[in-house]
């Protein structure tokens, strides 16, 4: 994943967040479903967004939430000592719930057409069952490929900013749209590599 590179700074800004709230009582599952909240407003403000600008730097501003928190909950239940196989079940259940909340809200706007963007969350979501389908047949949990969870959300917030300042069409699409767009082909490829993956190792 592309994302990968930038994970130490990331650790770097998030971490402190993570301690502070564990520290003062918060559970880090309390945390995942304030994530899947954030994801799901993230989704309206998406939904009503394509003569709106201001409503789509809102629903991204939203999933940057979203993104800060799912990555709180599992330095959280660390710092805690509290990580378990439950809460991580919990984690990917919600991770999934937001993935279809926000990328669908997107399509169903009218960004792109509703075929493109439904390629697109099959793609996300075979993705990420190929990732954990590893774990299950004992090989380890495989997150490969060249489009993450991380890079999807780092794209429509990237997007979702250069919307706001260029809402006009490019070659018929948004800039959200040409997202989804990314996002269908890359989640595909990065299926594909983990169906390889897998099939190597077993």
């Amino acid at each position: 994943m592309t994302s990968d590179s930038l994970r130490p700074l990331v650790s770097k800004i998030i971490d402190p967040f993570a301690e502070k709230a564990a520290d003062i009582g918060l559970s880090p599952n309390i945390v995942s479903f304030l994530s899947l909240i954030f994801a799901i407003i993230a989704g309206v403000f998406f939904y009503y967004s394509y003569t709106n600008p201001l409503f789509v730097l809102i629903a991204g501003l939203l999933v940057a939430l979203n993104s800060f928190l799912d990555a709180m909950d599992g330095i959280m239940a660390r710092h805690m000592q509290t990580a378990s196989s439950k809460g991580d079940f919990l984690d990917h259940v919600i991770d999934r719930y937001s993935d279809i909340f926000v990328i669908c809200s997107i399509f169903l706007a009218g960004h792109v057409q509703w075929q493109i963007g439904l390629t697109a969350i099959v793609g996300v979501l075979l993705t990420s069952y190929l990732g954990t389908q590893a774990q299950a047949l004992d090989i380890g949990r495989y997150y490969g490929g060249i489009m993450g969870r991380a890079d999807r959300l780092i794209l429509i917030i990237a997007a979702s900013l250069i919307y706001f300042l260029y809402p006009s069409l490019i070659y018929g699409f948004s800039v959200l749209g040409w997202v989804i767009v990314i996002i269908a082909v890359g989640s595909h490829i990065t299926a594909i590599q983990r169906i390889y993956h897998i099939w190597k190792k077993l």
